[in-house]
C-alpha cells in the first residue's frame, strides 16, 4: 500500500506502508471506535444539557409553550444517547439541564395549583425516554425555592404584599387544593417555611445527593430568610415607604438579627 508524506522542504514523498500482522490490531481498532462513539455521545449530551438549561431559564420569564417545545425537541434528539446503561453513564452530563427544567416546570405548576408537582407528573414532562432520577427531582425542588423567592420579592416591591392564590382555584371543590389541605390561610411565605422544614428533616447521608443537597441547603435557607425579612419590613415599616419601594436585602441582612428557623 502506497501513501504520501510531506517532507521538511514541502515536497511529497511516497512511502510504502507495511501491513501489520499483529492479531491485536483489530481489537484496538474496536476499542478506538467505542471510545470515539463514547466521546461523541458525551459531547452531544453536554451540549443538549446546556441548551436545555438556557431555554429553561427563558421559560420562567416568558413564552412558556415555545420554550417547552424547544426543550422537548432537545430531549427527543438526545434521548437515544440516554437509553439503557447510558442513562446512568451520562447522568452527570445531563443532570444540570434536567434540574433546571424541573425547576421551571415545578414553578409553573406551583403558580397554577399552589402545590409541588409530584415526581410522576414531572417524569411525564420528559420526552425521548429521558429518565428523571429522584436525585435530580429533589435538587430541582431546591432550586425552585430561589425562583419562588424572586417572585415573592417582586410582588412585595410592586404590590406591597405577597402574591394572592390563583383565583381559578377558588369556587371549585375539585381543584381547591388549599381548602382540601385545611389551610385556608396559607400564603407563599408559609409554603416556603414548610418546604424548608421538610428539607431540613431529611437525612440524605453521604451519598452524591447528600453532598449536592448540602451545598444547596444553605442557599435555600437564605432564600427563605430573605422573604421573611422582606415581609417583616413591609408589615412593620411598609406604610412609611413610597409605592414601588424595592427591599434592599443586603442592607436588611446587615442590620437584621440572625433569623431562627421554624
Amino acid at each position: 500500500m502506497t501513501t504520501s508524506k510531506r517532507a521538511h522542504d514541502g515536497t511529497m514523498k511516497e512511502m510504502t506502508a507495511k501491513h501489520s500482522t499483529s492479531s491485536f490490531m483489530p481489537m484496538f481498532e474496536m476499542f478506538r471506535n467505542d471510545l470515539d462513539e463514547h466521546h461523541d455521545r458525551r459531547e452531544r449530551v453536554i451540549k443538549a444539557s446546556r441548551d436545555i438549561t438556557a431555554l429553561s431559564k427563558k421559560m420562567i420569564l416568558a413564552e412558556v409553550e415555545k420554550q417547552k417545545k424547544a426543550i422537548n425537541d432537545l430531549f427527543e434528539l438526545v434521548g437515544p444517547d440516554l437509553h439503557d446503561i447510558n442513562a446512568w453513564r451520562y447522568q452527570r452530563q445531563i443532570s444540570g439541564g434536567v434540574q433546571e427544567y424541573t425547576e421551571a416546570i415545578s414553578f409553573e405548576h406551583y403558580l397554577k395549583w399552589q402545590t409541588l408537582i409530584p415526581h410522576e407528573l414531572m417524569q411525564d414532562e420528559f420526552k425521548g425516554g429521558v429518565v428523571l432520577t429522584w436525585d435530580d427531582y429533589v435538587l430541582g425542588l431546591f432550586d425552585l425555592v430561589g425562583e419562588v423567592m424572586r417572585f415573592a420579592i417582586t410582588s412585595l416591591a410592586t404590590n406591597g404584599a405577597l402574591p394572592e392564590p390563583n383565583p381559578e382555584l377558588k369556587g371549585d371543590a375539585q381543584v381547591d387544593l388549599v381548602a382540601a389541605l385545611g389551610m385556608e390561610d396559607r400564603d407563599l411565605l408559609l409554603d416556603l417555611r414548610m418546604l424548608r422544614s421538610h428539607f431540613e428533616a431529611v437525612n440524605m447521608g453521604e451519598s452524591s445527593l447528600g453532598r449536592d443537597a448540602a451545598k444547596k441547603m444553605e442557599v435555600m435557607k437564605t432564600c427563605v430568610e430573605k422573604v421573611e425579612n422582606a415581609v417583616y419590613g413591609m408589615k412593620i415599616r411598609g406604610r412609611e415607604r413610597p409605592k414601588g419601594w424595592v427591599p434592599d436585602l443586603r442592607e436588611e441582612e446587615r442590620r437584621a438579627e440572625p433569623v431562627e428557623s421554624y
